[in-house]
């Protein structure tokens, strides 16, 4: 396994606040339906506000229609649930985890109300996405700001979250088991002599990219320019720099058994107008263009944290039907999820931040240069958009 190194953190990283003492926990999601008369209102929900109409979401439906009306999310969250409040109760800790969606059942406000009925006041928030974007972490703290909004809870409930934990090693190590075992059976299957490995992360479009982070270091570490944001970065920002670094940590941790294969970053998952530049290549076109050198491939979807719709039909229908298509042998291997070194590395993010009175926070892991990441978040941290009010932010 690989161990976690002290490394100086990076500017955009030190925003880190004093451990606390928290009354409970949630489990930030993002929703999915759970049957076919769920499926439209869903989409209208993820949509609302572009004027999509109902007869071209049900030309997307179609994904959740293939298998019956439900997305895994739901379950896989339950799971989770389910997993953190059993490492919690082995640690010893009195934090109860309640579950809130943004797009669907049980949704934010219910959540909130729910956790004020019961007595809570301070909370910490674990939300299901590892990188840092617009939609991975600005979004949800501005949907969480808004049910405070709408609930009235606005002062009476403060909403803390962990940080973005793409290098720590409760998320990074099983990824590295993940892309070994994919390697190994590739190598059992006598396709191994050549491996590739596609990393695959959702597609955003490209000026939400760019603008992903916080802006007052690029991430090779140089300062911005003068010119202000339109100079700062252009080709990813942090959220690609993000999952490259982590690209690159599996790569190395598994360099040892395979010292041959080869690696890349693809994107998946994209929508909207095909007019607006999104983050390419798509997995398919990097499929199509790989070497035919190539013997055999692995694709890992390391941007996401479960095995959730995207995965399920982007990658295991549509991306090994394109292996298949051109007769390249291919292994996708699983999301963290459930994994007990995931779960119990995202109760240690819980313990850099929870501390009963008289105790002493557990120290930050990082395992590469760009973390530990931030507590809070710049006002201006992947904001691409006019702005609204968030939790965990400064100011």
């Amino acid at each position: 396994m690989t161990e976690a190194v002290a490394l100086p953190p990076l500017a955009a990283s030190s925003r880190t606040l004093p451990a606390a003492t928290y009354d409970a926990i949630l489990l930030a999601g993002f929703g999915g339906p759970e049957g076919q008369e769920d499926v439209i209102p869903y989409l209208r929900n993820v949509t609302r506000g572009r004027g999509i109409p109902d007869e071209r979401l049900e030309e997307v439906a179609h994904h959740y229609r293939h298998f019956g009306g439900i997305s895994p999310i739901n379950e896989q969250n339950r799971d989770l649930k389910a997993a953190l409040e059993a490492e919690i109760a082995a640690r010893g800790l009195d934090l109860p985890v309640y579950w809130g969606n943004r797009f669907w059942a049980p949704y934010f406000a219910d959540a909130l109300k729910e956790l004020h009925a019961d007595g809570h006041r301070k909370v910490l928030v674990l939300v299901t996405t590892a990188f840092s974007s617009y939609s991975g972490c600005r979004a949800y703290r501005e949907d969480l700001a808004t049910a405070l909004e709408e609930t009235g809870l606005t002062g009476e409930l403060e909403l803390d979250k962990v940080r973005q934990y793409f290098d720590h090693p409760g998320f990074v190590n099983p990824n590295i088991d993940a892309v070994r075992a994919g390697l190994r059976n590739l190598a059992a299957q006598g396709d191994g002599a050549a491996p590739h490995v596609m990393f695959a992360t959702h597609s955003i479009p490209t000026a939400a990219a760019d603008v992903s982070g916080p802006r007052e270091a690029r991430p090779d570490g140089t300062e911005v320019p003068t010119g202000g944001a339109d100079e700062w970065f252009a080709g990813g920002g942090w959220y690609v720099e993000q999952q490259r670094a982590v690209a690159a940590l599996i790569m190395d941790a598994v360099a040892d058994e395979f010292p041959t294969a080869e690696w890349s970053l693809v994107f998946q998952s994209r929508s909207g107008s095909p007019e607006v530049p999104w983050l390419e290549p798509d997995v398919n076109d990097a499929i199509e263009a790989l070497p035919a050198s190539v013997t055999g491939l692995v694709i890992s979807p390391v941007g996401f944290v479960s095995d959730h719709m995207e995965v399920a039909w982007d990658l295991d229908n549509e991306a090994l039907e394109t292996c298949a298509e051109r007769g390249l042998a291919a292994v996708r291997v699983p999301t963290v999820g459930i994994d007990p070194a995931f779960v119990s590395g995202l109760i240690d993010l819980v313990e850099e931040r929870h501390v009963t009175p008289g105790g002493t926070p557990r120290s930050r892991e990082a395992l590469t240069g760009l973390g530990p990441w931030q507590d809070v978040c710049p006002t201006d941290c992947c904001l691409g958009r006019a702005p609204k009010p968030t939790v965990a932010s400064e100011g």
